[in-house]
């Protein structure tokens, strides 16, 4: 495969820490230009820094995925620095630990409207730089928790499920949506990351790491590398006939 984004401009959502940094950090040394976008500055600014200390082109920007004034804004400013636009990567989640029993309405749509709702609204906000374009590519961010329920403590997070789940649904509808502009919408589904995104979950602990082994096919947690490997692929021109797809990269989780 020949992985190069030279001259192409990218917009990550989440790119402050995780696989979103993982991902922008990616992109910017297959030589895409990125925008680092975060709903905290520092840590947008923190991505931003590493890229062009490694020699690349970022800008670091700030952005809730909720707030359509703030991602307009995001989005002018990128392309207004690099005359250009080209991939959008909606990376931008949270989960809340609770069970189906103790969830609140608060909780449910924090977690629906970052996930899912963030989703729709940046990618609706950059149909016109797709559209003035007439090409691009899009990545959502996924989960194996879009098509098989984790509960390794013993409850779910039907809150997070369901938006995930809709995020795959999501992605197949924008697919076919973009086509129009020749812009191509995939998904991943990550399997187990160990990142700070799951709040006081440590999934090197033996108990977790149990449930992991009896699922998973490559004996180790995924990194945050494996991730954004993935997405440059479907954004690369080597995914040029690839749509409407979420690519599991899980160790094989889904398998069995």
């Amino acid at each position: 495969m020949s992985l190069t984004h030279e001259d192409r401009v990218a917009f990550v959502t989440g790119a402050g820490s995780g696989i979103g940094r993982a991902i922008a950090t990616r992109l910017a040394d297959d030589g895409a230009k990125v925008a680092c976008v975060d709903i905290d500055q520092a840590r947008a600014q923190e991505t931003a820094d590493a890229i062009r200390a490694a020699g690349g082109h970022a800008l670091a920007l700030v952005a809730d995925v909720r707030d359509r004034t703030a991602v307009a804004a995001a989005l002018e400013a990128t392309a207004t620095e690099w005359q250009r636009f080209d991939y959008l990567v909606n990376n931008a989640g949270l989960i809340t630990m609770s069970s189906l029993e103790d969830l609140t309405d608060d909780e449910w749509d924090l977690v629906l409207d970052v996930n899912l709702k963030g989703v729709y609204i940046t990618t609706q906000l950059a149909i016109p730089y797709f559209r003035e374009a007439n090409r691009g590519a899009v990545v959502n961010l996924s989960t194996v928790e879009a098509d098989v329920v984790v509960s390794s403590q013993g409850f779910a997070q039907v809150h997070y499920n369901a938006s995930k789940g809709g995020v795959k649904m999501l992605t197949k509808a924008l697919a076919v949506e973009l086509s129009r502009y020749n812009v191509r919408v995939n998904a991943i589904a990550p399997g187990p990351v160990p990142t700070n995104f799951l709040p006081g979950v440590d999934l090197n602990s033996p108990e977790v790491m149990a449930v992991m082994d009896s699922r998973l096919l490559v004996k180790r947690l995924g990194a945050p590398a494996d991730m954004a490997a993935a997405v440059s692929f479907l954004l690369s021109d080597d995914a040029s006939y690839i749509s409407g797809v979420q690519l599991p990269v899980d160790g094989g989780w889904l398998t069995r």
